[in-house]
């Protein structure tokens, strides 16, 4: 196993497979992996963290970039079959397809490394980001969100993998929080941001998207591969020890994508109409997020079961009021009690996931943890479009979600996982 100890430098697998004693013919016997290279001995400081927290921050930006403008785009292709389905979808499209290509991101990173795959995929993203400046139908500006989607697999499993790799311990639980503090910050900049570029012009938030360039240009500067790769067979992920969090992830990323995707048309039901509003409140209820996030590193020695009984509660209540409420007021004080909960979720989860696993497989399961995630969420307005269909309206669709997220509590008060975050 590679790993960044406290306050240590990396440490290359090489070394341990050249002292490590073996018995006569057991080589003939099994093909362990063999590693390539060495890893540099270079210890990761404050800049890395900060880049790589800023590097996960732009699936943010297509979570919610475009939310804001989403009432404006309906508008904008009113005349066009399948609106009302297409334009969220635009908006949560990228989730399917990070659902389904991370895994495959995941088993690159183990095999060809970390860093070559992030450069690529970050230039990919501003090709593809930027591509809705410039066409002119709603079917093919969601397929460019897809292939968005195809960059944003392999930006989260590397950068999240890379913070799994450069830290351990008590750290790697702060960074991970740290994770989803940044991604709560960088809502509300891109939710701000949204809506006040999208009230000349809905396309111009798609600009934000050419960051991408500038961050492949900088990866190669400030970050390393952690370690040697890996060649020969890698080694199995043990998948039923982490089967009930990503069971719970999906799921959970349908609960998480619920204020995110639907406060925009809750609030636009209510009688509020103007982009910049929308994004403002938004980007408040994002302040909450955070704070759950934020939170996390303090509460992880409580274990899963609590944080996840109180995250999912704090969501499930939060969602319901939203569903409840008809008025403006009522409707941001749901939206903070979901984002805190919500805020928690994430990092527990993944960290749940991760805190047990070697180097040499935490690619693989970085991949398919984000893939349980972002399916979940790309799930999420098409149940929303289902249960408004199917119980008559917006509201009771949102209630439909809030029992999900009281079923998940069940769920976990029944399984009561305990495995020790670290921390």
């Amino acid at each position: 196993m590679s790993d960044v100890i406290p306050d240590g430098p990396v440490r290359s697998t090489t070394a341990a497979h050249a002292t490590s004693p073996t018995r006569p013919g057991a080589a003939a016997r099994t093909s362990p992996p063999t590693t390539v290279g060495s890893a540099p001995d270079r210890r990761p400081t404050a800049l890395q963290a900060t880049f790589l927290l800023c590097l996960s921050c732009l699936s943010v930006l297509g979570a919610v970039l475009i939310a804001p403008v989403q009432p404006a785009i309906a508008r904008a292709f009113a005349d066009q079959p399948g609106v009302g389905l297409l334009v969220p979808v635009s908006l949560t499209v990228p989730a399917l397809v990070v659902g389904l290509t991370a895994p495959f991101a995941g088993r690159i990173v183990d095999r060809v490394g970390r860093i070559r795959l992030l450069v690529v995929a970050l230039v990919a993203y501003s090709i593809f980001g930027t591509a809705p400046l410039w066409l002119g139908s709603l079917p093919a500006i969601v397929a460019s969100r897809a292939l968005v989607g195809v960059a944003e697999a392999a930006i989260m499993t590397s950068s999240t993998t890379l913070i799994g790799d450069y830290y351990s311990g008590a750290r790697r639980n702060r960074y991970f929080g740290l994770q989803t503090v940044a991604a709560s910050v960088s809502a509300i900049v891109f939710l701000a941001a949204g809506g006040v570029l999208g009230q000349g012009n809905w396309r111009a938030p798609f600009w934000l998207y050419a960051v991408g360039i500038v961050a492949a240009v900088l990866v190669p500067l400030l970050l390393w591969e952690p370690a040697a790769r890996v060649r020969g067979e890698l080694p199995a992920v043990p998948w039923r020890r982490i089967l009930l969090p990503l069971a719970i992830t999906v799921p959970g990323g349908a609960v998480f994508a619920t204020p995110i995707v639907q406060l925009s048309f809750v609030l636009d039901a209510a009688g509020v109409d103007d982009s910049a509003a929308i994004g403002a409140i938004s980007a408040f209820a994002s302040v909450a997020t955070a704070v759950g996030a934020f939170a996390f590193a303090r509460l992880a020695r409580r274990g899963p079961t609590t944080l996840l009984l109180v995250s999912l509660t704090l969501a499930g209540v939060g969602i319901a009021v939203l569903a409840l409420s008809p008025a403006v007021a009522p409707i941001v004080v749901g939206a903070v009690i979901a984002s805190a909960g919500t805020g928690l979720l994430l990092p527990t989860l993944l960290t749940w996931t991760l805190t047990t696993l070697p180097f040499e497989q935490r690619g693989r399961a970085t991949g398919v943890f984000t893939g349980c995630l972002f399916f979940g969420q790309f799930l999420c307005p098409l149940v929303v479009f289902a249960l408004t269909a199917a119980l008559g309206g917006l509201s009771a669709a949102l209630l439909g979600i809030a029992v999900l997220a009281a079923v998940l509590v069940a769920v976990v008060l029944a399984r009561r996982p305990s495995v020790a975050l670290e921390g």
